[in-house]
């Protein structure tokens, strides 16, 4: 299958200060009215990368700043290809890896990065890869390295998720393992008709 021929991995994590762990304790207050005397910020970083992540899966939007290391084992155009998530700033580098793992950098005039916010493009004289070997494409995506830069909207979708994945922390069989139909509304127009690639943390 696709997913079987193609690997996402992150290579750098998100910084716990970039989370909004202060915006995230005021939302739960808020919203719920509940004491947050001795719950520790560890536990509301926990429930926002879990909510970020889920987001991030739904709509293949890198939402904070990072290195990504895409993998492809199979490229039946070698034309044009579409990087898996979305928005990509930079393409660092792009390697051919053999079968016995070496590894052979492709130069810049065998490729071209075409920036967009939603389907950023990989073109150019793209090497066949043959069986067992693959090609690896360095990347750097995301809105930006802090909360700020994040659209209003997926923002708030992932502090409303994290809402209810701490409403149901005692019971998470009980929310079901669907998102919120206000999470959903939010994320709608950022989602893409694409297979969503499993993600690894190197």
């Amino acid at each position: 299958s696709r997913s079987e021929n193609m690997m996402l991995v992150e290579k750098t994590t998100v910084e716990a200060t970039a989370l909004p762990v202060a915006q995230f304790r005021e939302h739960l207050r808020l919203g719920s009215g509940f004491s947050d005397d001795g719950l520790q910020d560890g536990i509301l970083e926990i429930y926002l990368r879990a909510a970020m992540a889920a987001i991030e899966a739904r709509t293949q939007k890198v939402l904070l700043e990072r290195e990504l290391v895409w993998t492809v084992r199979d490229w039946r155009d070698g034309v044009e290809k579409a990087l898996p998530v979305a928005p990509v700033s930079a393409i660092s580098e792009v390697k051919r890896v053999a079968r016995d793992g070496a590894e052979t950098s492709l130069s810049a005039g065998e490729w071209q990065f075409i920036p967009d916010q939603h389907r950023a493009l990989l073109v150019g004289s793209l090497p066949h890869i043959p069986q067992g070997a693959s090609l690896r494409i360095s990347f750097l995506a995301g809105y930006g390295p802090e909360w700020s830069d994040v659209p209003p909207d997926l923002g708030q979708a992932v502090l409303l998720l994290a809402a209810h994945y701490y409403e149901f922390r005692h019971d998470m069989a009980a929310s079901g393992g669907a998102m919120p139909h206000g999470v959903q509304a939010l994320i709608e127009r950022y989602r893409t008709v694409r297979l969503f690639l499993g993600r690894a943390r190197a």
